[in-house]
């Protein structure tokens, strides 16, 4: 199921996405989608990450000394 959404665009950006719907043969809601379905991805993918580290690091769940050089000298 979809829905409907609108947005507003600065003039240079809904030219360049007119320009790139024509000429990738693509409607502006599918650009639209698409890039907004690929952002998403990468800022909860981003998010979840950060979350999970906070809470190693509220657990105290620290690489020692001695894990980061052996991380070190593996790649020098």
């Amino acid at each position: 199921m979809t829905t409907t959404m609108t947005i507003r665009l600065d003039e240079t950006l809904k030219n360049r996405l007119n320009k790139l719907a024509a000429i990738s043969n693509r409607t502006k809601s599918f650009l639209a989608v698409d890039a907004i379905e690929k952002y998403i991805a990468l800022n909860e993918w981003q998010m979840n990450e950060i979350k999970e580290a906070l809470i190693e690091v509220e657990n105290g769940d620290f690489a020692n000394k001695k894990q980061i050089d052996g991380v070190f000298n593996k790649w020098s």
